[in-house]
């Protein structure tokens, strides 16, 4: 009787625990189709599941899928999962694949993941778990894109419209963990799905603290508040105490990220060539990435992830000259009197961001050219500058996928509203090139069509490709198992325990 009530209390402390994150911003719709900022999808990420996710070595593997098979180069099947219910009780089933599909492929949404669905010929449902889907041509990404969040054909169906619903603030999925409440900037808690098709996770709440400014997020991990915590490579060197490092255990490795410096190329002060040219001259990387990251991080040369098959190594070199730049810019006419002016604008919830910016400011005056700073609150910039096209330079950041496809943000069609490829970026030979790459399934033979997107956007520069920090976490050492991988820290959460 005493070791039962023993083995009671511990189930319940197990399952009583509280995951404590932070989040820098607050999460603007928490819907996987129409999730463009990193609190949006990092949320929906906990709430939503697709057909197939990676596992720890970047395999692709089912997740709402039991098995997958194709059938040939063009068809694929699905068998889903039949243990699988709603957070509202109600079963998941293919009908919920194809309604998700037809939104992305219908006008009554606006999201930059519907270019991914675009060689999806037709969509059959075998039956209430088996899924037929047919491609116009064979397609490189044909598994990649099911990673995308399925939504609920039952809540949703007779939504008036999608994109200001309710649903965004209050979504209902098949993921580990549901929605408790969201307090706008203050605090999003998540509680554990006790029906998940996997098992109930071991941790019962997470709870995100919402906190804009990075030395108040680190702050929180100082107090110890905080379970996992991203530092910057200034508080790794010089703030990490031995209490910290006593709580904490230290996972850093390079970022699938990148931050770059984007021209708005619409704009006639940037549709010449040279005039980028001669501002990437004068922008030293290896400089930014010593002030910035102390050794944990790299200069960035291009769109796709280093070392990837589509990484271009010809391009990985160090283009900073001063001399150069100052030269271009007198062929094209400008001088101490009448100088190269812009305005460069930045998210305010980004310390790192902000830095890099004045950095660049400083360097850009000493070739001469003028460029002033302002930073917005993430939505705001999102909303007002970036989607709308109002800005002459932006800097902002990527994620690198380990699937990269150009198609979103350097095709022309991406130049749409909502569209990633916000700065208007065009090239005919660019878009034949991706068109050309989408149906190419051979790795060597798409790495080399990879490779000459990458020589093609570097050249043009429509961005100056900037840097690649390292992510260095901190981990509450009473978690585990952690299991660091290709694919981050999260992807056996359910099996956490915090005692």
């Amino acid at each position: 009787m005493l070791k039962l009530f023993l083995f009671s209390m511990l189930t319940y402390t197990l399952y009583s625990s509280t995951l404590y994150l932070t989040t820098s911003s607050n999460p603007s719709r928490i819907n996987p189709l129409l999730a463009t900022d990193s609190a949006s999808g990092e949320i929906a990420n906990w709430i939503f599941n697709g057909l197939v996710k990676y596992d720890k070595n970047g395999n692709i593997v089912g997740d709402l899928a039991q098995s997958f098979k194709f059938r040939d180069n063009k068809t694929l099947i699905f068998k889903l999962r039949t243990n699988v219910l709603w957070h509202d009780k109600k079963p998941f089933s293919a009908k919920d694949v194809l309604f998700t599909y037809q939104l992305l492929k219908s006008k009554k949404i606006v999201s930059p993941y519907s270019n991914d669905f675009r060689l999806v010929e037709k969509l059959i449902l075998i039956d209430d778990y088996t899924i037929e889907i047919h491609y116009s041509v064979p397609y490189f990404k044909a598994l990649n894109i099911w990673m995308m969040g399925i939504l609920p054909k039952h809540i949703l169906e007779n939504e008036p419209n999608l994109m200001t619903s309710s649903f965004n603030r209050n979504p209902i999925g098949t993921g580990s963990y549901r929605l408790k409440s969201m307090e706008l900037s203050k605090a999003i808690i998540l509680e554990a799905n006790e029906d998940y098709f996997l098992h109930k996770p071991s941790i019962q709440t997470i709870h995100y603290s919402v906190i804009p400014d990075s030395s108040s997020r680190y702050m929180q991990i100082r107090a110890l508040k905080s379970d996992i915590g991203d530092l910057s490579p200034l508080q790794y060197e010089r703030e990490l105490s031995q209490k910290l490092l006593s709580y904490y255990q230290v996972v850093e490795k390079i970022a699938q990220s990148y931050t770059y410096l984007g021209f708005n190329l619409r704009d006639k002060k940037f549709k010449n060539k040279k005039t980028r040219e001669a501002i990437a001259l004068a922008i030293n990387k290896k400089e930014i990435v010593d002030i910035l990251f102390f050794g944990h991080g790299k200069p960035c040369y291009g769109p796709f992830l280093p070392d990837g098959f589509a990484y271009n190594k010809k391009y990985e070199k160090n283009i900073f000259d001063p001399l150069k730049s100052k030269k271009l810019l007198e062929e094209l006419g400008f001088t101490t009197q009448k100088p190269l002016e812009f305005e460069l604008i930045t998210n305010s919830n980004n310390s790192l961001r902000l830095y890099a910016a004045q950095i660049i400011q400083y360097q850009l005056l000493k070739v001469g050219i003028k460029m002033s700073i302002r930073s917005m609150e993430w939505q705001a910039f999102l909303n007002m500058v970036v989607f709308p096209r109002k800005f002459e330079a932006v800097l902002l950041g990527w994620s690198l996928s380990l699937m990269p496809d150009a198609y979103s943000i350097w095709h022309s069609d991406g130049d749409t509203v909502g569209g990633y490829n916000f700065v208007g970026y065009h090239n005919d030979k660019v878009d034949k090139l991706i068109k050309e790459a989408q149906t190419v399934i051979k790795k060597e033979k798409l790495a080399n069509m990879y490779k000459n997107i990458f020589a093609n956007i570097v050249d043009d520069k429509p961005y100056i490709f900037l840097y690649i920090p390292n992510s260095i976490t901190l981990i509450n050492k009473k978690i585990t198992p952690i299991e660091p991988s290709l694919v981050g820290i999260m992807h056996n959460q359910i099996d956490w325990i915090k005692p």
